[in-house]
């Protein structure tokens, strides 16, 4: 199944009035330092946090009414949860998250607030995909992925558009576009839409070390898994294995992936909150941190990095300003 710009267009029209159309915002400091011109796609200032609400709400919004009523269950640590609670509230639907147990807090008080209900699972022992089947099989409801769905793809495909979009309102041809990559779906949305209407701009996406089966998929030409015994921060980026429609759709499309490992991540957060004035979650830091690691070049040229959400615990956060991680 392949997601056309067509696709991520219907969207963009579906969320007008109801996403964020995140600002592109650049820094004088920014710039100097990675000695180039880099401007951030904020998706921190999006609805709940983070960019996963674009990609919920074009899945649910196309749900039938009889679908609607019957409701929906969706797996995520977090951000999936939330966009999926938030968009299922707008349309007045009932929401079941399964969250992993050790989810920050301040993502499963973010579901809660929206009105979904929870239930937790071990990450590491239990199966999110076989727990949200067996809930669908006995409610009748629809199970929305968080990555591997064509309309959760073309959802968060939006955010390439508008990067796009903003770009050329800066009469600026961009060399780069960098995005954190998980499961796969941003920056399969992303890089479809960039590379339809931007097609010499370069996609490159950045994953948590121990979690880079992406980076490592795209060097053997298959689908790799993450050691179980892998452990990141980073705890939007904990995918298994890369999605299997988001897999072609990166494979075609992606220049490269870099790995940052977690002291890489922390401190781009710090910079972020130091220089930036921004506070980004360290799954949402990690193409930055590749950036400012020099893990991906951007000397001399023109990229948008996508920052591509907020949903930090304060505790966790205090941690990392303070130099703890």
């Amino acid at each position: 199944m392949t997601i056309a710009l067509s696709d991520i267009q219907a969207a963009a029209a579906r969320l007008t009035g109801r996403a964020v159309r995140t600002p592109l915002i650049e820094s004088p400091a920014l710039n100097e330092r990675l000695g180039g011109r880099a401007l951030i796609k904020a998706e921190t200032l999006q609805r709940a946090g983070a960019f996963k609400f674009r990609g919920a709400y074009n899945r649910l919004s196309q749900l039938s009414q009889d679908e609607r009523r019957r409701g929906v269950v969706a797996f995520s640590s977090g951000n999936h949860a939330q966009g999926v609670a938030l968009a299922a509230r707008l349309l007045d639907c009932p929401a079941l998250i399964v969250m992993p147990s050790d989810s920050p807090a301040v993502k499963v008080e973010g579901t809660r607030g929206f009105g979904a209900q929870i239930q937790f699972y071990d990450r590491f022992t239990e199966d999110r995909v076989a727990i949200a089947d067996q809930i669908a099989a006995e409610r009748g409801c629809v199970v929305v992925p968080s990555y591997d769905d064509p309309h959760i793809i073309a959802g968060q495909g939006t955010v390439g558009l508008e990067i796009v979009e903003q770009a050329r309102a800066l009469d600026l041809d961009l060399d780069l576009v960098l995005s954190p990559v998980g499961g796969g779906g941003l920056i399969a949305g992303i890089s479809t839409a960039v590379k339809a209407l931007s097609p010499a701009t370069a996609v490159w996406g950045a994953e948590p070390a121990g979690f880079d089966e992406t980076r490592r998929s795209l060097a053997s030409g298959r689908r790799e898994t993450v050691d179980p015994q892998a452990r990141s921060f980073c705890d939007a980026l904990l995918t298994p294995t890369p999605g299997e429609l988001t897999w072609p759709i990166n494979q075609r499309n992606l220049a490269g992936v870099a790995a940052v490992t977690d002291a890489e991540v922390a401190d781009a957060m710090r910079y972020a909150f130091s220089v930036l004035k921004l506070v980004i979650e360290p799954g949402g830091c990690v193409a930055l941190a590749a950036a400012l690691a020099g893990k991906i070049n951007l000397k001399g040229k023109a990229a948008a990095i996508v920052c591509s959400g907020g949903n930090v615990d304060p505790a966790l956060y205090a941690r990392v300003l303070g130099g703890e991680i």
